[in-house]
């Protein structure tokens, strides 16, 4: 499969500043989240769901986590609760991966977290498939329990990573990778 292996010897995260309008359509974010459910899932849990940020969507995110931020930190700069207002009018669509991992009988709870991770390769890869550009990234949301229930999470539910999405004005040179021999033992 050398189209394969082309994708993932060149696929690219993008910066978040480079990617403008359009985004995803609806038939292709539909195709993106569709494979981006297709991931290892031990137990067939689904152990994971998919929060979309697009349109006014963005901006009501935004204001949620504006006032989750000034109810921890009433003295915050208007600068930063300005920053929170327009996190995610910065591209055109922004899927959340939330991972729903729970105590399971027979699943470990890292197998189901790992499983969350993998969605949000798979998305990057679709992403990249259809043409478009996309970056996996946590910021602090992920980290602050009031800000993952300002975008409705419950209690247990952990972001295991936010994926911005549209169209890449810039194409990026690729990085230094690890040298296999760095990072490859063999037993």
């Amino acid at each position: 499969m050398p189209d394969a292996l082309d994708l993932l010897s060149t696929r690219r995260s993008s910066r978040i500043i480079d990617l403008v309008a359009p985004g995803p359509s609806a038939q292709d974010l539909d195709t993106i989240l569709t494979l981006a459910a297709r991931v290892p899932d031990h137990g067939k849990l689904a152990p994971w769901r998919f929060i979309v940020f697009e349109g006014e969507g963005r901006a009501r995110a935004g204001e949620a986590l504006a006032a989750a931020l000034k109810a921890s930190d009433p003295q915050v700069a208007d600068k930063r609760l300005e920053d929170e207002r327009s996190r995610f009018l910065r591209v055109p669509l922004v899927v959340a991966v939330v991972s729903t991992a729970a105590p399971h009988v027979k699943i470990p709870e890292y197998e189901q977290l790992l499983s969350a991770a993998a969605c949000c390769q798979n998305m990057l890869i679709a992403a990249a498939a259809l043409g478009y550009g996309a970056t996996w990234v946590t910021e602090w949301p992920t980290y602050d329990a009031g800000a993952r229930a300002a975008l409705g999470l419950a209690g247990h539910e952990r972001i295991a990573g936010f994926i911005y999405m549209g169209t890449a004005t810039q194409k990026l040179e690729d990085r230094p990778r690890p040298d296999l021999a760095q990072v490859v033992t063999r037993f």
